[in-house]
Parts: structure tokens; C-alpha cells; sequence
């Protein structure tokens, strides 16, 4: 049985934090969501390690004074990315979207004559390869020396390092400057934007783009998906901040999309100030915003409320279950898993495995909770029950890819934006 979260000890590790913001430097954060003691999201444990494993505190903070939704305390990077075990590729509907991106950027920034493109966070090289399809030199920078292998062997060249100001003019004098730079789901990791964004300035190229994209604040808001809170985010943007942000290191968004991969992403694409016209989309998000109120301290006391709802919810869903004799597992270790694991009490006694794609995640643990994570195959020979989909931003792949499961009597169950059969 997985121990009451009250009853753990916090880890002896440092944490970095300060209690300041990291946007504005001001040091009275508010904290809105105190989701306790969590392992680390992408370290999964083996068996061997499950009593030595560090717990840390997960805390949703808000800035009084710039109103950026950030966390109070945060882990020493070196412990969260040096051995990743996320993968882009494992995921058929993130590797469609990242080819889609890929042909968005060529569509607005042709490859002239070879131009080069940088992924910062280029996981296993998955957007590098689209973009060299589409004709740029396509390179990336990683910290996980794990992951570099991967890429390589695509044919990418990977700088196995955190992108900062040194970065880009190492990178700037083997290369000369990039005529696009991209970000998918790791600009919320930086606790120093402004290093990385000096470092994102000096690197690209004049009428070059910058082209981010991150959960968003107010998709997080609208679904209650407080599972997306998990250590590697320091940050919870929304479009205000970022422009404010952006402007002092003599950049501008001049455009902005809502996408709906992962449970909702804003998109945004960043110039040197003043290369063009910004467009009306940015104006009437930031219009999106004020009207949702994620300025406001009240907002993020009733995404408090629902995170607690969504807790007796499944607490509730999953022990009736087990009252009537089903038995229960779970689909998707991702990230998001954990947080959601931690918050619920959810232990091997509500579920007895997790099964995951990712072969680097199968045979380990969950962080903290310690459920067993298998591959998909133990899904047909056990044929549970009910399977809690804890990758719910991606049901709609997992009920395709598991069509037979569900033809032989098997059910989904999901636990955000409310729980619910499916």
C-alpha cells in the first residue's frame, strides 16, 4: 500500500526555491494549489530504488503583482532532464502534429538556400527530422545524454546541453545565426527566462521566427487540469506575461494560435520587434484572457475547489469498483500520471498496472505511488475491467488502439475535466 501523502517525509534535496517570481523578481508569491508531496514526474523508479526515492512539494503560486501562475518551489534541473524517459515518437497523434508544425513553419518561413532551424528540447528528434524534410539544416539542443542517440540516429546533430545565453554564442560561431528557432512543450521549464531569452535573441536570425508552443493557462483553467502541474513546469502561461516578457529582450509575438493537442496548447510566433505587422489574433487572446479573469486570484480558487471534486470523485469511482470485485488498471504513464496518482491517494491496490508504449518506462514504477507500469501487451492477456485513462488528452488514440479491448467487455474510465465512463 502506498503510504498517506501526510505521512512522507519531504526530500533532503535542496529545491531552488526563493520564493520570488521568476517573471518580475518579486518576493510575496501567493500559493492557490498545494497538491503535497510528489515524486519526480519523468524519473520513474525501478523496484530496487522505491525507498530511496526523493519526494518534493508541488506547489501552484501566483505573483500578486505581475499576476504570472508559476511554481513555489523548484527542483535543480540537473534532476529532472539529465535521463529522460518521455519520448515524442511514442505518441502517433503528437508525431502528426509535430509534422503539421513543421509544414506550418515552411508554409510562412521557406528553407531558402538551407537555412537552419534549432529545436531547443529536441527530445528524440521528432520535429528536427520534419524540418529537415521541408528543407532546413536541422539541429537541436538536449540535456538528456539519453535521448541524444536517438536523434543521431535520424541524423541530427544534438548539442547534449540546457539552451542559454553561452549556448547560443557557442552555437552562433560553429553555425552562424538560425533562421527559425522552436520550443514545443519545454519553454515552461526555464527558471531562467532571461538568460534563454538573450540567448534566443542573439541567435536568431534577422526576419527569423521563434515558434513556441505550451500548455496554456486557460485551457488549464476551462478542464481543471490540475494533473498538468508537475515539477518540470515552472511556468503557466498566458499571453500577457509572455509579451511583457518577450518585449525586454527586444522581441514580439506577432501572432498566436489555440491548438487542442495534449488537453489544449497556445501556439505562438515571436520576431525580433517590429520585423512585422503582429496580426489580430494576438490582440483578441489577450482580449480572451482579460475576459476569462486569469489575472485574478478567485479564478484560481475554484480550480482549488474542482481539483478537490475530481479527488472524491475517483476516489469514489475506483472504490465501488473494487467493492463489486472489478478490477481496475490503468492506460498512459505519462507525466501528467503522477501528479494525478499523488493527489487521489492512488496506489497497486486501486490500480494493479499501467501500461505504457514507451518501452524506457516500461518494467519501473510510478513516481511516489509506485504502481507497476507494463507494456500494452499485458492489457489482452489480463483483460481488466475498467482501464482508467490517465493519458486522457489522448483518448481518442487510445480507444482506437484499443478497439479490441473494448469489443471483448472492457470500459474506460476518465478522470479529467470530470470522471466519467466513456
Amino acid at each position: 500500500m502506498t503510504p498517506p501523502l501526510d505521512t512522507i517525509t519531504p526530500s533532503p534535496v535542496e529545491l531552488l526555491s526563493s520564493g520570488s517570481c521568476l517573471l518580475c523578481g518579486r518576493v510575496d508569491l501567493e500559493v492557490v494549489l498545494d497538491l503535497g508531496l510528489t515524486g519526480l514526474a519523468n524519473n520513474l523508479p525501478m523496484a530496487a530504488d522505491r525507498d530511496r526515492e526523493p519526494l518534493f512539494p508541488l506547489r501552484l503560486a501566483r505573483c500578486p503583482h505581475c499576476t504570472h501562475v508559476q511554481l513555489a518551489d523548484r527542483v535543480p534541473p540537473e534532476l529532472l532532464y539529465g535521463h529522460y524517459l518521455y519520448v515524442s515518437s511514442a505518441s502517433s497523434t503528437l508525431t502528426a502534429h509535430l509534422g503539421s508544425l513543421a509544414a506550418a513553419i515552411a508554409a510562412r518561413v521557406p528553407a531558402h538556400m538551407g537555412a537552419a532551424s534549432l529545436d531547443i528540447g529536441c527530445n528524440d528528434g521528432t520535429l528536427a527530422t520534419f524540418m529537415r524534410g521541408h528543407g532546413f539544416r536541422a539541429r537541436g539542443v538536449d540535456p538528456a545524454e539519453n535521448l541524444a542517440p536517438r536523434s543521431r540516429a535520424k541524423g541530427i546533430d544534438v548539442e547534449v546541453d540546457y539552451f542559454h545565453r553561452d549556448t547560443a554564442r557557442r552555437l552562433l560561431e560553429r553555425h552562424g545565426p538560425v533562421r527559425v528557432i522552436t520550443a514545443t512543450n519545454s519553454f515552461p521549464h526555464i527558471p531562467d527566462l532571461h538568460s534563454y531569452l538573450e540567448g534566443v535573441a542573439l541567435l536568431l536570425a534577422t526576419g527569423g521566427v521563434f515558434v513556441i508552443e505550451a500548455h496554456y493557462l486557460l485551457d488549464l483553467i476551462e478542464q481543471c487540469a490540475f494533473d498538468t502541474i508537475y515539477h518540470e513546469h515552472c511556468h503557466f502561461w498566458r499571453l500577457g506575461p509572455m509579451m511583457e516578457l518577450f518585449a525586454a529582450h527586444g522581441l514580439e509575438i506577432f501572432d498566436c494560435e489555440r491548438l487542442p493537442i495534449h488537453h489544449g496548447q497556445l501556439r505562438v510566433w515571436v520576431q525580433h520587434s517590429g520585423a512585422r505587422r503582429p496580426g489580430p489574433r494576438v490582440a483578441a487572446q489577450l482580449e480572451a484572457e482579460r475576459a476569462a479573469g486569469l489575472h485574478e486570484r478567485s479564478v484560481y480558487d475554484e480550480l482549488a475547489r474542482r481539483a478537490c471534486s475530481i479527488r472524491r470523485d475517483l476516489r469514489t469511482a475506483l472504490d465501488g469498483l473494487r467493492a463489486e470485485g472489478k478490477r481496475v488498471a490503468g492506460y498512459g504513464a505519462p507525466a501528467k500520471a503522477s501528479t494525478l496518482a499523488a493527489w487521489c491517494g492512488l496506489g497497486p491496490s486501486d490500480l494493479m498496472w499501467i501500461a505504457d508504449r514507451n518501452e524506457l518506462k516500461q518494467g519501473r514504477l510510478t513516481p511516489g505511488t509506485h504502481i507497476p507500469i507494463v507494456a500494452p501487451e499485458r492489457i489482452h492477456s489480463d483483460q481488466p475491467d475498467t482501464l482508467l485513462l490517465l493519458a486522457w488528452n489522448f483518448a481518442d488514440e487510445i480507444q482506437l488502439q484499443l478497439a479490441g479491448y473494448r469489443a471483448r467487455g472492457g470500459r474506460f474510465l476518465i478522470p479529467v475535466p470530470e470522471v466519467r465512463p466513456i
